[in-house]
């Protein structure tokens, strides 16, 4: 009962905040659990979850490339300003963080519930973007990395 109670109130929320990615998903993991044998399906997105969403997001990178949108001459100009090497820097950086934060929530699965909570309090109230946990968890295990070199 708690679940599904914890589920309708970030649905309200999603609503009230007009999220419709929140919307969805919540609305889609609702539906989910009405499903018989939803706990197995629940066990297998839990799983591949990430992997797929990751896979998505690089379908949408890519799109441009495949358009003719962006090209090799667009890359190449990249190296020619300093904003161009932030964002390498940036984009290799998230890489590296998102990796350390899929091991962190592998490792440390409670984690989860702060890094959900924190991405749904930024998703409504600050109108971000729910591609955070996995960054968020790879910030999270840096933050331990630094709290344990200080002890």
């Amino acid at each position: 009962m708690g679940s599904w109670l914890f589920l309708l109130i970030i649905l309200l929320i999603a609503f009230l905040a007009k999220n419709q990615s929140l919307l969805f998903a919540t609305a889609f993991v609702l539906l989910l659990k009405i499903v018989p044998f939803s706990k197995d399906l629940f066990t297998w997105i839990h799983t591949r979850g990430i992997n797929f969403g990751v896979t998505i997001i690089t379908i949408t990178i890519l799109i441009p490339i495949a358009t003719g949108e962006i090209g090799l001459k667009d890359l190449l100009e990249t190296f020619k300003s300093p904003v161009g090497w932030v964002a390498i820097f940036c984009g290799g950086l998230v890489a590296v963080l998102s990796s350390k934060g899929v091991g962190l929530i592998a490792t440390d699965p409670q984690i989860t519930v702060a890094l959900v909570f924190g991405t749904i309090l930024g998703v409504v109230f600050l109108k971000g973007i729910a591609a955070g946990p996995v960054i968020a968890s790879g910030i999270t295990y840096c933050i331990l990395q630094l709290f344990a070199l200080i002890k």
